[in-house]
């Protein structure tokens, strides 16, 4: 009995949870768009290398509002090369922003996240920063 459980104990505190971060590495986490023009969609690619010893699967790519849309990989991510998350954003309503992305891997107990952020601006308002910086 003393063995079996020395056993079990030992297995227990040698098993690990796999954690995204030991399947991927991400470029980035978070992206500033920065000002952005009202009504004027934008994107931005979240780029992420395998680091693992096995092709990785993307599951799913949910989004924390319906103004944000990602797209992901819909094959596997083959040892050693990179992919990624495209994060869209609709800028519909003017003001501040910051959106997640939950990144769900097959074989890892939690999911990662990405992040978008930045503001929006009515286009008068946009024309006005766009003067102020010379463009």
């Amino acid at each position: 009995m003393l063995a079996l459980s020395v056993m079990l104990f030992t297995t227990a505190a040698f098993s690990q949870d796999k954690k995204a971060e030991d399947l991927v590495k991400f470029k980035e986490t978070v992206y500033d768009f920065g000002k952005i023009k009202q009504g004027v969609p934008v994107t931005h690619d979240f780029a992420f290398s395998n680091i693992s010893d096995k092709p990785v699967i993307v599951e799913s790519a949910t989004a924390s509002c319906g103004c944000t849309t990602p797209a992901w990989p819909q094959a596997p991510v083959a040892k050693g090369k990179e992919n990624k998350i495209t994060a869209g954003f609709n800028a519909a309503a003017p003001g501040a922003f910051t959106k997640n992305i939950t990144v769900k891997f097959a074989g890892a107990d939690a999911p990662m996240m990405v992040t978008i952020k930045g503001e929006v601006l009515k286009a008068d308002d946009y024309a006005k920063f766009e003067q102020s910086q010379g463009k």
